[in-house]
């Protein structure tokens, strides 16, 4: 049965499962559809310009610190070298049903060095196409049993994130040998993947 999250709240995720290994970590989110106006409007409809959101890992230890480049998961990078951590690739607008981007964690082949699994969304390009998360909508974050298929927990983000060009949505952490989620929520005005990353070196 799915937990739904409210912004800073912590669930743990295998201490009533002992066997839970296999996660797929779902992003999703719906560009704020714009009304035209005039002829053009009444031939084309409501458009939008897309928005192209991306979706990262970082793999961080026990300081909260990224271990290296390469512990960066992203559409340019899209399998962490122990094999822990898989990308399903990119998706240009955002637009559909149910997830645009999905994560498989295997829990069990996750270094011991590694504390930390954050997930992160930026917008690309964001400063020259002038978008921002103002212009996004029912953004969330779930995690499902691979094994199952049944979803383990959702959280969607509610507050308002005008102006803001980042989100750091969640993490899976290490304690006391179990692994947690916790429900972060957090937008920021990082304008890049690479300003994200700055914070945790």
């Amino acid at each position: 049965m799915s937990v739904n999250l409210v912004k800073g709240q912590k669930i743990d995720l295998t201490k009533n499962s002992k066997n839970l290994s296999n996660l797929m970590v779902g992003l999703g989110w719906d560009p704020v559809q714009k009304e035209t106006s005039g002829f053009l409007g009444s031939l084309f409809g409501g458009s939008s310009n897309s928005i192209d959101c991306d979706a990262s890992v970082l793999m961080l230890d026990q300081n909260g610190k990224l271990l290296s480049q390469s512990h960066v998961i992203y559409f340019g990078n899209l399998s962490s070298l122990c094999g822990s951590i898989k990308h399903s690739g990119d998706n240009l607008t955002g637009e559909g049903d149910g997830d645009d981007e999905q994560i498989l964690v295997s829990l069990d082949r996750v270094p011991s060095s590694v504390q930390k699994l954050l997930f992160v969304v930026n917008i690309y390009d964001c400063e020259n196409r002038k978008q921002e998360f103002g212009m996004i909508k029912n953004a969330y974050i779930r995690i499902q049993d691979v094994s199952t298929g049944s979803e383990l927990l959702k959280f969607n983000l509610t507050d308002n994130f005008q102006g803001l060009t980042s989100l750091v949505t969640g993490e899976i952490y290490r304690h006391n040998n179990e692994w947690k989620f916790n429900a972060i929520g957090d937008g920021t005005k990082d304008k890049s993947l690479s300003s994200i990353l700055s914070k945790y070196i």
